[in-house]
C-alpha cells in the first residue's frame, strides 16, 4: 500500500512566469501537471520522456515514481531532474520559460556568491585605494 507523498510542483502564471518552489528536491510532477507547465499535448510529453530514457541521460528508477495522489488515484510523477531534461527537449513557450528561469537562477546564485569587501582599514580613507 502506497502512502501519499508530500510534493511540490512548478507552475506558470498568467504572465508567463514560472513559479519555482524553494525546495527543488521536493518537486515531483504528474503528466497532467507537466502538460500544463510546458503547454503541450500528452503524446508530445510522453515522446520526450521516452527520448530522455532512451538517451541514457537519466534512469527511470531515479526520476520517476508511482504514487497515490490526494484524490485517491495513482499516478507516475517525475523529479526536478526530469523536468529540467524535458525543458531542453520540448520546444514550447512553457519549456522556454523554464529554461529562462534555470539560467536566471544559475546567474543569480553566482551573483549572490560574490564576496564584497571594503579596503577601508583603521582611519585610512578608501579613496586612496582602487580595486
Amino acid at each position: 500500500m502506497s502512502m501519499e507523498m508530500e510534493r511540490s510542483i512548478m507552475t506558470i502564471n498568467e504572465y508567463g512566469s514560472v513559479i519555482l518552489p524553494e525546495d527543488i528536491s521536493g518537486i515531483w510532477m504528474s503528466e497532467p501537471e507537466l502538460v500544463e507547465l510546458f503547454g503541450v499535448i500528452a503524446p508530445t510529453l510522453r515522446t520526450a520522456i521516452r527520448a530522455v530514457y532512451k538517451s541514457g541521460v537519466l534512469n527511470e528508477y531515479k526520476v520517476q515514481k508511482y504514487i497515490r495522489l490526494n484524490n485517491g488515484c495513482h499516478a507516475d510523477v517525475f523529479s526536478f531532474q526530469m523536468i529540467v531534461a524535458l525543458a531542453f527537449r520540448i520546444d514550447s513557450f512553457g519549456a522556454e520559460q523554464v529554461r529562462k528561469l534555470l539560467f536566471e537562477r544559475q546567474y543569480m546564485r553566482k551573483e549572490k556568491a560574490s564576496i564584497f569587501f571594503s579596503l577601508g582599514m583603521n582611519s585610512m580613507e578608501t579613496t586612496n585605494y582602487q580595486a
